[in-house]
């Protein structure tokens, strides 16, 4: 487990960002959410990468073990999706989450964007206070840029605005 490995993935790791973020959303935490809700896991470039985001993977071997993902909505902003990691290897211990969200805030800086947002759901506490320690403040929904992509589901909010 120690040698993990982060690196930008595409439509080639569908079918295995499926078999991660799929289960983690369904069964772990219940979120009724469906692969149909979300087309955005079975065209990855198209959604992400086209815009000037990006969609990044942590793999043990061969093994997708996290992700995230960056979407570039124009207005010096960006929204951050998909951020999920493997239960086992969850944690400060290895701090997957950590280097995939600070991948993605050095590449939003390169990118000159100065605003993330980001939806979560009420059930992922854990995510709520790694959000929080990384300086995300919770927004109200109304609060949201107009050209922020919304997934039905999100009912938490955060906002983080980079020097």
């Amino acid at each position: 487990m120690e040698n993990i490995v982060y690196k930008p993935i595409g439509d080639q790791y569908s079918n295995d960002v499926i078999q991660l973020i799929l289960p983690i959303q369904q069964i772990e935490f219940g979120v009724p959410v469906t692969l149909e809700d979300q087309p955005d896991l079975q065209n990855i470039e198209a959604f992400y990468c086209k815009s000037g985001g990006h969609f990044w993977g942590a793999f043990d071997g061969n093994t997708l073990v996290g992700t995230i993902a960056l979407i570039n909505t124009g207005h010096q902003a960006g929204a951050i999706r998909k951020m999920f990691v493997k239960k086992e290897y969850r944690g400060k211990q290895l701090g997957i989450a950590q280097r995939l969200l600070d991948g993605l805030l050095a590449y939003s800086r390169e990118k000159g964007i100065r605003d993330l947002y980001l939806g979560t759901v009420e059930q992922l506490k854990a995510a709520q206070r790694f959000y929080e320690k990384n300086q995300f403040t919770v927004i109200k929904k109304t609060d949201l840029p107009s050209y922020f992509p919304l997934m039905s589901a999100d009912n938490v909010f955060y906002h983080l605005h980079m020097k």
